[in-house]
């Protein structure tokens, strides 16, 4: 399947040591990143001078810090409030910090992701200083900037958030992979990030390395990097260390990271951390060239709380039977996710009442729409109707080994590459070897050195020798040569790739969110090397920002890097790091070389927690010109052009023929499916290679789609994502998306459409009432009664009538409503056939009694109320949110008593896709509506017109989301359906793609290690890599892409990649005589959706002689701009036996 991102889905096995976990395939959407002025930067950052490093967080939320410059120390106490729902209990969330301030004076020591985040106690509000009703009913904790880390908020949730930014980090190492491991956690806001390196700037690390310059070359690595990461989040504290670290500083950190330590070090300080109370969690991670590895210990005994960050699994009840075990049967309105030993746990079970006590029971037998349970049921009461069951998620311990123990017992490896299987063994004692190079020579092996690679393979072959379990029978002797000639350089897709997996291990390292990396992964990427064979000349240092990455793959491809004509389309969250990671590779980096980049969005504040050459004060900016001149800083000899044009048919004038002729790739950063599918047809018709890729929260996808070798994007399509009936939405409903989608309808309908419609009236109201005349239906009636409605009976001069409406409406939808479906359907209603009308998954509703005293309703009526008075102009008053006035205000509303009408129609089928019924006097009632609207119109004000409300997700401030929240929650109550906090309101109604930037760096690493085999131009089908991951578990899967499907027709054969070509302006006669010749007869020739000829149509054969670009002319009325060379025409054809013959695309060139 595809999902509304992009990528195709398919059923994966996860490789946990512990658990084989069934996955689905996602393919994704783009994202985009969050950064603060350096202007702002706090006064403590320094680049000349290293951090103090303030003393751990004691128990109970004290904080102990050393002034810095001072010999003492002084505690201070904080207490972090954050509003809830309640005017009494507030709660203290020790973990998290509200202030800047208090986030750069101090360092937790939450250590241990056990340590649950408690209440300090209850706070009363103060009795003079009335709340307001915005801050009782948000509900959400104010610790948290929701409009910056909302797609971060998608994938993490709250608990998780507030665990990172309590979490102080060290990364050791400052090359490329070490500046990107910073970069993914400063995005994600950690409390602090510390940076160490004793080394400084060489003009080799600005291959792999975004961060520096060439003005950095001699500056130590850490000063060098504060700056640069400073800018993306002022609310992380970056410190540096810059001697040589000892064991007990690690002390103060929750996770260390190292990226160039050696293994004897290394063991030194895992050890330690293992024994430091909390354990302190340890991450060794390296890249040489294109082989790259991670290690991991948590500890001895690691926690953890959500081992795949899904939803838990559920599933409405249809039947249980009295039976041991008991059987129990769901409503096929979805396939049930369970699995044989999951635990779940049952409610609202009618009838069968013992099994609503709480306790999990455990899963098997687990079907599609059924599973057994562990239990007696036979003496239980019978079951009547109703349930929910519900998967109980269990934490999960993992005991780690010691980096010690581990290198002589690895365990199962994490697997990447099945067609790889037996590397993962090699590259663990590679790894080793080097090390042990390093100790004896002092150095790096020397790149296309026979000498030095031949005493890097008798290290690996001795410490093989030493091996009793697991000896390597057979040694790749050529794979160890790529990896000693490569050792030294650190490129930037393979930092990037591993930027992402080590930065998501240290969220799971603070956060005991998702199940860490058990304990050893290792990966190389040795078919991006070039095809020829590779002389150590070739290899040899230019003296050139480029010579790490001329180390592995020769002088020759560096030139076809620089002179490479690449077109990124989109500038989000994958656009921002292919800009970066290009600009390091050199790509388009000459006179001869362009790279441009188009995307016609401009920059919102939620991007900046992912799209990281944006900042703040970028905000409102188109997105290609700010990220190309940051990629231009990056790197200054990167020859780019940035565009703001949407790439579409309509922009062929700009993206024209000569523009796709001349590219080398194309590289999509898009976030949806059509913009997808219709750059993967623009390349295929141009044959350009395309590199695909996407996110969705931790998963990633990529697709390589090249020229004649595999198959297109879109070959393979999803079914469309299955959507409620409109009958279930508007009466039925039995979870809280569907009350989310009535309310996004109920706010786009009253908000936007109703008063764009009175405009639409106001503007030419002969105009509108003709054509609703002329329509003369349900719609044209409806879409009048709504502007009556709305110039008449609810026609509001002053904020109090918003009141009113507000109060009127709040009665309509949840009592009004509610009473008349339940008398139309009562409680012990039955279907045609006997069976209950109200069985599972339709749950019976009751009405609400509005109540001043119930915050939920108040804060309903403030937000409807003033947004209503939005649409008519009307002033806010300043006492909005007052719960006492707005109560006073409402209570002067007089409400109609409601009596249920006999014979209303109430859409039951499922099928039906419109609420208007037709009738047959529509054209008398239509008549009848215009007058009184016209009457309506005499009595406005000159002028008069409304302002439509268009919905906008990411403005807190805007009351949108508090509308459909409370819409929502109303409705939810109404049906006894699990409430939601205006946060996960948001993620579902404003249809948010969960995103973070760890995924979205690897995905673009993976695409650039392709990028070197599609510039080098030569590789075959096996070299190339598809690939689907998933942080979260996590799961590597990657294999060749899937050839393109080959027809065959004599001695003809073709694909999807194929196009046949005539030139000369040929005739139609010409056309047709062209595919006799291939024993094609071709019956039918159309252009665009017009037909210019079919064989059963006498009249057709006059055009036999007429040039096709005339006939295009002529009959489909074709408009061939002068920079348009040909035209594209379809043909249907079929071989002398009547079969058809699914042909090519046949381009005819006219000029």
């Amino acid at each position: 399947m595809r999902n509304e991102n992009g990528t195709q889905h398919h059923r994966i096995l996860a490789q946990n040591p512990e658990s084989r976990e069934t996955l689905t395939k996602t393919k994704t959407q783009t994202q985009h990143c969050t950064q603060k002025n350096p202007s702002t930067i706090a006064s403590s950052q320094s680049t000349s001078s290293n951090y103090m490093l303030p003393r751990k967080r004691g128990v109970g939320g004290e904080v102990e810090t050393k002034q810095e410059g001072e010999g003492v120390e002084t505690t201070t106490s904080h207490q972090i409030i954050s509003i809830e729902t309640t005017l009494t209990k507030k709660h203290c969330a020790v973990a998290a910090t509200t202030t800047t301030t208090e986030r750069n004076n101090t360092k937790g020591n939450d250590n241990n992701n056990n340590k649950a985040i408690s209440d300090s106690g209850d706070t009363s509000a103060s009795a003079a200083e009335e709340p307001s009703i915005m801050a009782l009913g948000n509900g959400a904790s104010t610790d948290i900037d929701e409009d910056l880390h909302s797609r971060q908020l998608a994938v993490y949730g709250r608990e998780t958030m507030r665990r990172l930014f309590a979490s102080n980090v060290l990364v050791s190492g400052m090359q490329g992979l070490g500046a990107e491991i910073a970069k993914n956690l400063v995005l994600a806001g950690v409390k602090s990030v510390t940076l160490h390196d004793d080394g400084v700037v060489e003009l080799w690390d600005l291959s792999g390395n975004f961060i520096f310059s060439e003005d950095d070359v001699g500056k130590n690595r850490a000063l060098a990097s504060v700056q640069k990461l400073q800018e993306l989040n002022n609310a992380v504290v970056i410190s540096t260390l810059t001697s040589e670290l000892t064991k007990e500083q690690l002390s103060d950190f929750q996770v260390v990271v190292f990226t160039d330590i050696s293994l004897e070090k290394a063991i030194e300080f895992d050890d330690y951390c293992r024994n430091h109370q909390p354990p302190i969690s340890f991450i060794k991670s390296e890249v040489r060239g294109l082989f790259g590895s991670v290690f991991c210990d948590f500890g001895p005994e690691f926690t953890v709380f959500d081992v795949d960050g899904e939803d838990p699994h559920t599933g409405i009840i249809a039947s249980i039977s009295n039976d041991n075990p008991a059987l129990v049967s769901c409503v096929d309105d979805e396939r049930l996710e369970f699995q044989d030993g999951d635990l779940v746990v049952f409610s609202e079970v009618n009838g069968m009442t013992e099994l609503n006590d709480g306790k999990p029971r455990k899963v098997k037998n687990a079907r599609p729409y059924s599973f057994a349970i562990e239990e007696d049921t036979t003496q239980y009461a019978a079951y009547v109707k109703g349930g929910i069951v519900t998967q109980v998620k269990q934490p999960k311990v993992l005991n780690f080994k010691p980096l010690q123990e581990a290198l002589r017992d690895p365990g199962d490896f994490l697997l990447s590459d099945f067609s790889k299987f037996d590397r993962p063994p090699l590259l663990h004692l590679a790894f080793q070897a080097l090390d042990k190079f390093i100790l004896e020579f002092g150095r790096f092996p020397v790149a296309g050195s026979e000498d030095d690679a031949q005493k890097f393979i008798s290290l690996v072959i001795g410490i093989n020798d030493t091996l009793s379990d697991g000896r390597l029978e057979a040694i790749d002797q050529n794979l160890l040569r790529h990896f000693a000639s490569g050792a030294r350089a650190v490129l930037n897709p393979m930092a990037a790739m591993f930027g992402g997996i080590v930065g998501q291990e240290v969220v799971k390292a603070c956060s005991g969110k998702f199940h860490p990396l058990f304990q050893f992964f290792y990966f190389d990427s040795v078919e991006s090397l070039p095809t020829e064979p590779l002389h150590p000349s070739d290899l040899k240092p230019l003296n050139s920002r480029y010579d790490a990455q001329i180390s592995v793959f020769g002088s020759k491809l560096q030139k076809n890097l620089e002179d490479a004509k690449v077109f990124i389309v989109g500038s989000g969250a994958l656009g921002c790091e292919f800009l970066k990671n290009l600009a390091l590779m050199g790509v388009s980096c000459n006179k001869q070389g362009k790279l441009t980049i188009t995307d016609d969005d401009v920059i919102e504040k939620s991007n900046l927690s992912r799209q990281f050459l944006f900042r703040d004060w970028n905000i409102g900016q188109a997105k290609s010109t700010v990220a190309a001149s940051a990629a231009g800083l990056i790197n200054p000899h990167l020859n780019i052009e940035a565009l703001q044009n949407r790439a579409s048919p309509e922009t062929e004038n700009v993206f024209d023929d000569t523009f796709w002729e001349n590219l080398n790739v194309v590289i999509n950063a898009l976030d949806n499916v059509n913009a997808r599918l219709y750059i993967d047809q623009r390349c295929l018709y141009f044959q350009k290679p395309l590199l695909e890729s996407g996110t969705l929260g931790t998963k990633c996808n990529t697709q390589m789609v090249i020229p004649h070798l595999t198959e297109n994007y879109g070959a393979s399509r999803d079914p469309p994502e299955k959507q409620a009936p409109m009958c279930t939405v508007h009466s039925f409903p039995h979870n809280i998306d569907h009350c989310l989608t009535w309310a996004r309808s109920e706010f786009e309908g009253l908000l936007e459409k109703t008063p764009a419609e009175v405009n639409a009236y106001l503007i030419n109201p002969n105009e509108y009432t003709s054509a609703m005349k002329n329509a003369g239906d349900a719609q044209a009636r409806d879409n009048l009664e709504r502007v009556l409605e709305c110039l008449d009976k609810e026609k509001c001069e002053a904020f109090q009538d918003c009141i009113e409406w507000a109060r009127l409406k709040f009665e309509d939808y949840f009592a009004n409503r509610v009473k008349q479906l339940t008398y139309t359907f009562p409680e012990d209603a039955t279907t045609s056939n006997g069976t209950p009308f109200w069985s599972a998954p339709k749950r019976f509703p009751r009405p609400l009694q509005f109540s001043v005293d119930d915050l939920s309703h108040l804060y309903f009526i403030m937000a409807a109320s003033v947004l209503r008075a939005e649409t008519f102009g009307i002033p806010i008053p300043d006492w909005v949110k007052s719960p006492s006035k707005m109560a006073d205000a409402v209570n002067k509303v007089i409400v109609p008593d409601f009596q249920p009408r006999k014979g209303v129609k109430i859409e039951t089928d499922e099928k039906a896709n419109t609420l208007s019924a037709s009738s047959i006097d529509d054209a008398a009632v239509i008549d009848e509506l215009i007058m009184k609207l016209e009457e309506c119109q005499n009595q406005l004000p000159q002028g008069f017109k409304m302002n439509p409300i268009q919905f906008e997700k990411d403005d807190d401030t805007n009351y949108h989301m508090d509308l459909i929240a409370g819409l929502a929650n109303m409705r939810a109550r109404n049906y006894g359906i699990p409430e939601v906090d205006k946060l996960k309101a948001k993620f579902i109604a404003g249809r948010i793609i969960p995103a973070i930037a760890t995924a979205t760096a690897m995905a673009t690493g993976l695409v650039c290690l392709e990028l070197y085999k599609v510039i080098d131009g030569g590789h075959k089908l096996e070299d190339y890599r598809n690939t689907f991951a998933n942080l979260a578990l996590p799961l590597f899967s990657i294999a060749e892409p899937v050839p393109p499907k080959l027809i065959k027709h004599k001695d003809l054969s073709w694909t999807v990649w194929d196009r046949w070509i005539l030139k000369d302006n040929p005739t139609l006669r010409e056309l047709l005589q062209w595919l006799k010749e291939k024993d094609l007869n071709a019956y039918s020739i159309s252009y665009g959706s017009c037909l210019l000829y079919n064989s059963i149509f006498p009249k057709h054969r006059e055009r036999m002689d007429k040039k096709l670009v005339d006939l295009a002319r002529e009959v489909a009325k074709a408009d061939l701009p002068p920079y348009r060379r040909h035209l594209d025409v379809v043909v249907a054809c079929e071989d002398d036996d009547d079969n058809d013959i699914d042909i090519p695309q046949v381009s005819v060139y006219f000029r």
